[in-house]
């Protein structure tokens, strides 16, 4: 053993030397680096973490992701967090979990949840999945947020759920929207995929709804390659989750454990057998949608550097603020609630004034700085979801001006000053054509 430490010392000291060579920034070269919108920031944890959990050779989730759940149980002070293999997975458990047995007063096929037309196409899918009837609402020009008027007037005699996401880490209304899902007994899903470490009113987005999703896939706020998560805010749901990640079985034993609950052949559920092996007795049409424990040890040493990769999107998203405020009669800039402080996923911006997107975005793409459209736009125009089931409230016209007039650009910790500037300096090019 005492050999096998050593060699594992020397192993980690020289992927920390191969970090310092091979994974050393390059240098910025103005209208040759290409500034992408989203990136891995990263250094030699990450990749000690990896190949330590490499060397135990455990592969599927284990200790490493027990630790992760762990911490994020305590930053988000939630009743219970699962690890996913990405956000769309975490949005697929959260209204899973709620057409299960063993969720009291569990939706049903027909149930009608409200969610916004301006969507990632993931945060929608699992309605449509489940059976369910997505009920879209117009967004706000601006926050690109749904609008809270809008939610409230499409709610009728089945309406179950509001499956809402804070758009690129801005927080929607929460102090509108919180309270009227409470006040109509409706059931509050938070997408945070973009939005982790924003908060509202000083309280950490995800910890107002039932339950709220998480994105640790490379362009989001931290990382672990694919990965997501589930943060459970009611201990009612948390079995239920669990279940439906964990092939839907009834057990609740961590990985490599049996017996948990100290009677495993003394079950008798369904039309199975008395004393059926509990860890093979299946209670909801469930997936595999765990992720591996190298995975999770990237996650442990990236959530370490949460609140700093915040605090640099943060001021990134101000000096492009800053430096865009001239064009402002061409271009809407975001904008945000009182209460909200946003840790920005990206920076959004709505052409006005005659500019021409497409004209914009080419402008950008072609000097080296990477462009993204806002999600879907109005997800009904989208070629796969326009035959699903759906209710509509409103006409969706800021939805289409979303679809048509905006797009954002990145504010990712791996940015630089000088490459922000860049940017500004390419926009001025563009306006003084």
């Amino acid at each position: 053993m005492e050999r096998a430490e050593a060699l594992r010392r020397q192993i980690l000291d020289l992927v920390r030397e191969y970090c310092a060579v091979a994974h050393a920034p390059a240098p910025f070269v103005p209208g040759t680096t290409k500034i992408n919108y989203a990136g891995r920031v990263y250094d030699d944890r990450e990749l000690t973490n990896l190949v330590e959990s490499a060397l135990d050779f455990w592969l599927t989730a284990g200790p490493y992701g027990q630790s992760f759940e762990k911490e994020m149980r305590k930053f988000f002070g939630a009743a219970d967090f699962l690890l996913v293999n990405s956000g769309s997975s975490a949005n697929l458990v959260m209204v899973s979990a709620l057409t299960s047995p063993m969720v009291a007063g569990r939706l049903e096929p027909g149930d009608e949840v409200i969610t916004p037309a301006v969507t990632f196409p993931t945060t929608l899918t699992p309605i449509v999945q489940n059976g369910l009837v997505p009920v879209f609402v117009d967004c706000e020009l601006g926050t690109y947020n749904v609008d809270p008027a809008a939610v409230e007037a499409a709610i009728g005699p089945r309406t179950r759920v509001l499956m809402l996401p804070h758009t690129l880490g801005n927080p929607f209304d929460l102090g509108r929207l919180a309270p009227l899902a409470e006040r109509h007994g409706l059931v509050l899903l938070e997408d945070c995929c973009d939005a982790l470490g924003s908060t509202w009113d000083g309280r950490l987005c995800g910890t107002f709804g039932h339950m709220a999703s998480l994105s640790f896939f490379p362009a989001h706020h931290m990382t672990m390659g694919e990965g997501g998560g589930v943060i459970v805010n009611r201990s009612g749901l948390n079995r239920a989750a669990q279940s439906m990640r964990d092939w839907g079985r009834d057990c609740w034993c961590a990985p490599g454990q049996s017996n948990t609950c100290g009677k495993r052949f003394e079950w008798q559920l369904g039309d199975l057998p008395a004393g059926y092996d509990h860890k093979y007795i299946y209670s909801n049409l469930g997936y595999n949608l765990k992720v591996t424990d190298m995975q999770a040890a990237i996650g442990l040493a990236q959530l370490e550097k949460v609140p700093d990769f915040c605090a640099r999107r943060r001021a990134n998203f101000r000096h492009l603020y800053e430096g865009l405020r001239r064009f402002e009669d061409r271009l809407l800039l975001p904008r945000w609630l009182p209460a909200a402080d946003p840790a920005w996923f990206g920076f959004p911006v709505t052409v006005r004034g005659g500019v021409s997107r497409l004209e914009l975005v080419r402008f950008l793409e072609s000097r080296r700085v990477e462009t993204r459209l806002v999600f879907s736009g109005n997800v009904l125009r989208q070629p796969g979801f326009r035959d699903i089931r759906h209710r509509v409230v409103g006409e969706l016209t800021t939805s289409d001006t979303v679809m048509n007039e905006t797009f954002f650009l990145g504010v990712y910790p791996g940015l630089t000053p000088a490459m922000l500037d860049y940017i500004l300096e390419v926009f001025a090019a563009f306006f003084a054509r």
